[in-house]
């Protein structure tokens, strides 16, 4: 078969030629309908809109995005054209654990806390990524409230009102899905009634999807100290960045916190693995595997420097702020970090 990928997803076009395609790797967002009209299958990230104007009177009948969310892929065209899709639903949720947990302890160093006990979390959005955070949260000491509509009707017990968790967290981080429509949609689900609400927020991150967060509501919040710090990893408009947001941002990077090459592997492999069944695909898969990193062994005097050691957020936030303009060339040409687990941690503790 002939696939087209986007050139920045990594590992996948080796394992596709391996399986026997003929394989074209282009730039995401130069990705167009002329690009299609031969190929069998389309590899994507969330940068590429998957609709009519891109897919009309092509020959694709497969289409992966290497990413959790698919907000990007015309789904009822898809049903109608008899298009298969694919998500990787919880491929690099690990790697945004990593991104909130160096968040937070950065956060606290820069505040002189030592210990997060006695604060609040509250989570929106508690799938993949917010379960795990959850589960770290409380290992942390600190105290969770958890906000997911979806899993409460459902009859799931423990959850909170979206209101509780503005008047009631210290901190508060979002991991919800971007819905624009539907019984739960997301869009501007931290809106100006939202921010009016917060009452002792410290620290807000967003590292879900940029609209989930009205930004201009955000920065209204911000500038009449109802929030005293925000982290930003997705943003509205983008690349477009509000200035004015970005300066007052205390972290802000460029759409990252999934970024680690054990994300990226597991995106692939999820990628491999679905095509390899649509195809029926019945020989091995190619195995892909990631090095050790140059220098696997983190020595720190407790696990929060370890973990600031291995990520810390203020550097992407200094390219960032420096150079706004470079918002995609910083997001494309990200040199991907590793994840915790890649790594022997000895700590004093």
């Amino acid at each position: 078969m002939r696939i087209v990928v986007d050139e920045k997803i990594p590992y996948l076009c080796e394992a596709l030629e391996q399986m026997g395609h003929t394989v074209e790797a282009l730039p995401g967002c130069a990705i167009s309908n002329s690009d299609l009209l031969t190929a069998d299958a389309l590899f994507v990230r969330t940068r590429t809109l998957c609709n009519a104007a891109l897919l009309d009177n092509t020959a694709v009948r497969f289409i992966g995005t290497a990413t959790i969310g698919h907000d990007h892929i015309d789904k009822e065209y898809c049903r109608q054209k008899g298009i298969v899709w694919t998500n990787a639903p919880g491929c690099n949720a690990d790697a945004v654990l990593q991104y909130v947990q160096s968040v937070i302890y950065c956060w606290a160093r820069s505040n002189s806390i030592e210990n997060l006990q006695g604060l609040t979390l509250g989570i929106v959005g508690v799938g993949q990524i917010g379960s795990r955070v959850e589960r770290w949260a409380r290992k942390a000491g600190l105290t969770v409230l958890l906000n997911d509509p979806p899993r409460a009707a459902r009859g799931e017990e423990g959850f909170v009102a979206l209101e509780k968790i503005a008047q009631e967290c210290d901190i508060i981080t979002f991991h919800t899905t971007l819905n624009k429509s539907g019984d739960y949609p997301s869009y501007h689900l931290a809106g100006t009634a939202f921010m009016d609400n917060l009452h002792k927020c410290k620290l807000l991150i967003n590292a879900s999807r940029g609209p989930v967060v009205d930004n201009s509501a955000l920065l209204q919040a911000i500038e009449s100290n109802r929030t005293a710090s925000v982290a930003l990893d997705v943003w509205e408009n983008e690349p477009l960045l509000n200035p004015k947001l970005l300066e007052k941002a205390y972290i802000a990077t460029p759409h990252i916190a999934g970024y680690s090459a054990e994300g990226k592997m597991n995106a692939s492999r999820m990628m491999v693995e679905a095509f390899a069944a649509f195809c029926n695909y019945k020989e091995a898969l190619p195995i892909m595997r990631l090095p050790a990193p140059q220098h696997s062994e983190i020595s720190a005097d407790s696990l929060p420097d370890a973990l600031l050691a291995i990520y810390n957020p203020m550097d992407d936030t200094r390219l960032l702020k420096t150079s706004p303009h470079k918002f995609e060339e910083l997001r494309n040409n990200y040199n991907l970090r590793r994840e915790p687990s890649a790594y022997e941690i000895r700590t004093e503790e």
